[in-house]
């Protein structure tokens, strides 16, 4: 979705209206009621000061690699994040989510919530395989828990009314993943004998 004739977006001038405010104000009812800068909240604080910046728009950042970008913008921001790069079966449902559906659409946002599991159960699987896997006992805190006496009683927590099925959101994908394994040992070895 690219826009031409248009400013870019990122630098302080404000897009053109695709409508006049006349043709909005017919058509959508309300609309421009805050033209008055009576009625806004913000005034008489909203100033239009100098920024003393020496560029009207920043200079991008170096892309090494392909970026995901909302449909919605017509170019990269000039910022952008590079510290966790797309990778694995995560990174083609997170591009599929960029790529596909809108940031205005619960697809959007349904597809980057289940990449982020997605992310999660690679992370998982990724430490089996190495010489020191995740401890699920040490890392969701419940040998600290039994170590310190309890310690979240009589703080004025807020999360003890939920305390009693932390062990079973935490620890549920990992007794599923053990009873996946032993049902996958025990049909091999059915196979086999």
């Amino acid at each position: 979705m690219e826009r031409t004739g248009h400013p870019p977006v990122y630098t302080h001038r404000k897009p053109p209206l695709p409508e006049t405010p006349e043709q909005l104000r017919a058509r959508i009812p309300g609309w421009g009621a805050d033209l008055d800068p009576a009625d806004r909240p913000s005034y008489p604080r909203e100033i239009a000061a100098e920024t003393g910046a020496h560029w009207d728009l920043p200079e991008p950042q170096p892309e090494h690699g392909e970026r995901e970008r909302s449909m919605e913008h017509g170019m990269l921001t000039p910022v952008f994040g590079t510290a966790q790069p797309l990778h694995g079966l995560s990174g083609v449902v997170r591009r599929y989510a960029y790529r596909r559906h809108s940031e205005g659409k619960a697809a959007h946002w349904l597809l980057l919530m289940a990449a982020d599991r997605v992310d999660v159960a690679e992370h998982v699987l990724r430490s089996f395989v190495t010489l020191r896997p995740d401890n699920p006992i040490t890392e969701t805190g419940i040998a600290a828990e039994l170590e310190h006496g309890a310690s979240r009683f009589g703080q004025g927590r807020t999360d003890i009314r939920h305390q009693a099925i932390d062990p079973v959101v935490n620890g549920a994908p990992w007794v599923a993943g053990a009873l996946a394994a032993a049902w996958a040992v025990r049909r091999v070895a059915r196979r086999a004998g």
